[in-house]
C-alpha cells in the first residue's frame, strides 16, 4: 500500500529541535510538555508573529532548524520495518522553503525509505491508501477529499479527534492499522 507520512510531529521532534536552540540562545527552560497548541511557535516564545519565527529559525548554526531534528525514538525504524514489508513510504511535508534542501538531506541522513517525497500543503492532492498526519489544519482536508483512504491522526496535545479519522498514539499503533488493512 502507499502509505502518506507527514515529518515533523510525526517521525521527526520538531517541538523539542526548536526548543533546545529557543532555550540555548534565549535562555528558556521551554520543554516539550509546554507545547500544547499549534500556534506555540509564537505563543511560547517571544515572537510577535510566526514569520518572526520562520526567520529566526531559518539559520541555526548555518542550516534550518528542519535539518536539526531528531527522529522520534522507533519511528524510523517502523518505516524501514513496513517499507521491507513492500509497503510505499510516501513523504508528504510542508515546508518554507528555506526549508527544502535541508529536509531532503534529513530524508537522506535518516535513511526514511521514501519511495516518493512530496513538499506540499493540500497533501489530499497526493493518492494513499493510509495517510499518517498530526496538523490540525490538514487532517480534515485528509479526510473530506480522501474518504476511500484511511486517515490516522497522530495523538498530539496540539491536535484534536476528527470525525472519520483513526487515532493513533505510536508507530506500533499505525502498523497495527497498516496490517489490519492489508
Amino acid at each position: 500500500m502507499r502509505l502518506g507520512i507527514d515529518l515533523d510531529g510525526v517521525v521527526a521532534n520538531f517541538t523539542k529541535g526548536w526548543m533546545a536552540f529557543y532555550n540555548d540562545q534565549f535562555g528558556t527552560n521551554l520543554v516539550e510538555a509546554d507545547s500544547k497548541n499549534w500556534g506555540d511557535l509564537v505563543n511560547l516564545t517571544h515572537f510577535g508573529h510566526i514569520d518572526e519565527f520562520w526567520e529566526w529559525s531559518s539559520d541555526l548554526d548555518g542550516r534550518s532548524v528542519f535539518w536539526h531534528l531528531e527522529p522520534f525514538p522507533g519511528a524510523v525504524e517502523a518505516l524501514r520495518n513496513l517499507a521491507d514489508e513492500g509497503h510505499q513510504i510516501i513523504v508528504l511535508t510542508t515546508k518554507p522553503e528555506f526549508a527544502v534542501e535541508d529536509t531532503y538531506e534529513w530524508i537522506e541522513r535518516h535513511r526514511i525509505p521514501a519511495a516518493e517525497i512530496h513538499i506540499i500543503e493540500d497533501k489530499w492532492l497526493v493518492e494513499c491508501h493510509v495517510y499518517l498526519d498530526d496538523g490540525p489544519h490538514v487532517l480534515p482536508g485528509l479526510v473530506e477529499h480522501r474518504p476511500q483512504s484511511t486517515v490516522c491522526r497522530y495523538v498530539r496535545p496540539w491536535n484534536r479527534a476528527v470525525p472519520g479519522a483513526t487515532d493513533v498514539e505510536s508507530f506500533e499503533g499505525f502498523t497495527e492499522v497498516v496490517h489490519r488493512l492489508a
